[in-house]
C-alpha cells in the first residue's frame, strides 16, 4: 500500500489515538502498545507505513519536548534532598551495569564503542512507567517506592551525559575515543553557558513581556520558539537535539511560568513522544529474531535479573533493608524511554551495527512488556525471592509484637500509621485510649518508638501479625490505610472469627465503600464525601450561618452519604 507523507502522518496519529484508549482501558503501558503497533503498521510487518526519514524526523521532536519537560521538573533542591543511600546505589547502578555489559560485550568480540552504548542503554530504566504504575499500587511513597524514584532521578540526569558523549562519538572514533569524549564534553559544557547565558539576559525579560500581554496562543508560541531553538544550538554544536531541550526546560524551571508552560508543552509532548514509540516500533524485525533468539535472550536477562540483582545488592551494602533493595531492584527491572533515545541516536550515528541495535530493540520490547507485571506482584516475588529470610523475620517481629503488647487490652489497632493513622494516634493520646499501630516503614517506627509509641513493625494483612497485637482483646480495628484490595484482605480474615469488633476502614468513593461494606466493614469512611463536609462546614461558617444549623445540616447530610453518592 503506497501513501504520501500526510496520509502516513494522519493514519499513524489514528493509530496512536486508538491505542492510547484501548490501552489506558485495559490499564497497560500506552508506550508499549505504541510499540507494537509500530512493529505491526512497519516495513518489516505489514508495511502499511513506510520507513521514511521524515517520519523519522518528525517523531524524534517527541524526545525533545520529553528532554524539555524534564527540564522543567529538575530541581537542584529535589536532587539534594535525595537519602546519601540514593545517591550511592544510583550512581554505582549506573557506572556497574556500563563497565559489566561492557565487559561481556567484550568478551563476545563486540567493540569497545559498541559495547558502551549497549551498556549504556542496559542502565536506563523507565520512569514513566514507574512512576505511572506506583501511583496506580499507592505505592509512590513506600519505601521502595521513593528509592526507586531517587535512582530513576539520577538516571534522568546521567543521560543527559550520555547524550552528549554518545552524539560526539561516531564508528570511527575508536582509535582516538578519549579525545573524542573530552571534545564531546567540552562542547557540552560551551552549550550549557551559552543557553544559560541567553536564558538570563533575554529570555527571562522577554517572557514577563510575553506574560503581560496576557495572549496564551503568544505565550505557546513563545515556549515552542525557545525549545526548538535550544535544540538547533547543541545540534549545531554537533550534540544532540535532546540535550539543548533539557538545558532549555532547566532554564525555563527557574521562573514564575515554569507550571503554564508544562501545561503549554504537554500535548505536543505526548502526540510527539507516541509518535516517536511507534517509529521505534516500525525498526523492529520480529520475523529476525528466531536468528538471534540466544543474543536476545542474554541481553534480557541483563536487564531485568542482571540489573535487579545488582540494584538489591548495592541497595543492601547502603544500609538498606534487603526486602526494600529487592522490591526496588524488581521496579526498575526493565528498559526504559531514555534506552530506545540512546538506542536511535546511537543508529543514527552508525555506532551500533543494525543487527545489534535488532538485538537490543528486542530486548527492550520484551522487558517493557514483562515490567508491568513484575511491578504488579513485586512484593509477592520478593517474599517469593526471599521466603526463608521472611520467615525469620516475621517469627522475629512476632515475638516482639508480643511482649509489646503482653498488657495492652480494650485497644485500638490501627492498621497503617501514616498520616491518617498518626492523627488518629494523636487524638487516642488525648483521651489515654491505648492503641498498637502496625506499619511496615521501617524508619518511621524507629522514630516512633523512640517517641514512646506503641508502634511495631508488620504486615496488617497476615494472621499472625494481628493475632500477635492481641485482636483478641481490642476495642476496635482501624484500617487508616487507603488500598482496597489489603482491606478486604483483612476483612475476610477477621469479619468470620470475630462477628461483633467494630471495624473502620478508609476508603476513597462510593464503588469503594459498597464493596468494603458487603465484606463486613462496620464503618466506612471515603474521602470524597468527607472532603466535600468539611469544605461545606467551612463554607457556610463563612457566611454567617448560625453554627447549631451547620451542625443538623452536616448531620443530615452524614444520613443520606449513599443519596449524596449518586449525585456526584
Amino acid at each position: 500500500m503506497h501513501l504520501d507523507i500526510l496520509e502516513v502522518t494522519l493514519f499513524v496519529f489514528f493509530i496512536a489515538l486508538l491505542v492510547t484508549v484501548v490501552f489506558r482501558q485495559l490499564k497497560l503501558s500506552v508506550i508499549l502498545g505504541y510499540l507494537l503497533v509500530g512493529a505491526l503498521v512497519g516495513p518489516h510487518a505489514l508495511g502499511i507505513v513506510p520507513d521514511t526519514p521524515k517520519i523519522n524526523e518528525l517523531a524524534e521532536f517527541g524526545i525533545v519536548f520529553l528532554m524539555f519537560t524534564i527540564g522543567l521538573e529538575f530541581s537542584l533542591v529535589r536532587l539534594l534532598a535525595l537519602k546519601f543511600s540514593i545517591y550511592i546505589t544510583g550512581l554505582l547502578q549506573i557506572s556497574l551495569s556500563i563497565l559489566i555489559t561492557t565487559g561481556i560485550g567484550k568478551l563476545l568480540g563486540m567493540t569497545t564503542l559498541s559495547a558502551i552504548v549497549i551498556g549504556s542503554i542496559v542502565a536506563m530504566s523507565s520512569t514513566a512507567i514507574v512512576a505511572k504504575q506506583l501511583h496506580d499500587q499507592l505505592e509512590l511513597h513506600s519505601s521502595h517506592g521513593l528509592f526507586a524514584l531517587g535512582i530513576l532521578l539520577l538516571q534522568d540526569i546521567a543521560v543527559i551525559l550520555l547524550i552528549i558523549l554518545i552524539a560526539g562519538l561516531n564508528s570511527t572514533s575508536q582509535d582516538n575515543l578519549g579525545l573524542v569524549l573530552a571534545w564531546a564534553l567540552v562542547k557540552g559544557v560551551f552549550a550549557i553557558i551559552l543557553i544559560f547565558a541567553i536564558g538570563h539576559w533575554l529570555l527571562k525579560p522577554l517572557f514577563r513581556i510575553i506574560a503581560r500581554t496576557r495572549a496564551i496562543e503568544l505565550f505557546t508560541l513563545s515556549v515552542l520558539l525557545v525549545t526548538l531553538s535550544a535544540a538547533w544550538i547543541t545540534n549545531m554544536l554537533g550534540l544532540s537535539f535532546a540535550l539543548g531541550a533539557f538545558l532549555a526546560g532547566m532554564m525555563l524551571a527557574e521562573t514564575e511560568f515554569r507550571h503554564q508552560i508544562e501545561v503549554e508543552i504537554r500535548p505536543f509532548r505526548d502526540i510527539l513522544l507516541g509518535l516517536f514509540f511507534i517509529t521505534i516500533g516500525m525498526l523492529t524485525n520480529i520475523s529476525q529474531w528466531h536468528h538471534t533468539w540466544s543474543w536476545i535472550l542474554l541481553l534480557f536477562l541483563t536487564l531485568t535479573v542482571g540489573k535487579m540483582l545488582l540494584i538489591t545488592l548495592l541497595g543492601c551494602l547502603t544500609g538498606n533493608r534487603f526486602s526494600v533493595s529487592c522490591r526496588t531492584g524488581l521496579l526498575l527491572a526493565q528498559g526504559g524511554e531514555f534506552g530506545f533515545a540512546l538506542l536511535t541516536l546511537a543508529l543514527n550515528e552508525k555506532i551500533l551495527p543494525p543487527e545489534y541495535g535488532q538485538i537490543t530493540l528486542a530486548a527492550l520490547l520484551l522487558s517493557i512488556a514483562l515490567s508491568p507485571i513484575i511491578i504488579r506482584f513485586n512484593k509477592q516475588i520478593a517474599n517469593f525471592l526471599l521466603l526463608k529470610l521472611s520467615k525469620v523475620n516475621e517469627v522475629r517481629y512476632e515475638k516482639e509484637m508480643l511482649r509489646a503488647t503482653q498488657k495492652v487490652k480494650h485497644h485500638i489497632i490501627i492498621c497503617g500509621y501514616g498520616r491518617v493513622g498518626q492523627c488518629i494516634a494523636s487524638f487516642l493520646d488525648k483521651v489515654d485510649v491505648p492503641y498498637v499501630g502496625l506499619d511496615l516503614d521501617s524508619e518511621l517506627i524507629k522514630k516512633e518508638r523512640l517517641a514512646g509509641k506503641r508502634v511495631i513493625y508488620g504486615d496488617p494483612t497476615h494472621p499472625e501479625i494481628l493475632r500477635a497485637a492481641r485482636l483478641k482483646r481490642a476495642q476496635v480495628l482501624v484500617i487508616s490505610f487507603n488500598d482496597l484490595r489489603a482491606s478486604i484482605r483483612i476483612l475476610r480474615m477477621v469479619r468470620p472469627k470475630y462477628p461483633h469488633l467494630p471495624i473502620l476502614v478508609r476508603c476513597r468513593d462510593e464503588r469503594e465503600s459498597k464493596i468494603l461494606k458487603e465484606h463486613g466493614a462496620t464503618q466506612v469512611i471515603a474521602e470524597l464525601i468527607e472532603e466535600s463536609l468539611a469544605l461545606s462546614h467551612h463554607l457556610l461558617q463563612l457566611i454567617n450561618i448560625p453554627p447549631r444549623k451547620i451542625s443538623h445540616i452536616i448531620q443530615d447530610a452524614r444520613g443520606q452519604e449513599d443519596d449524596i453518592f449518586k449525585q456526584l
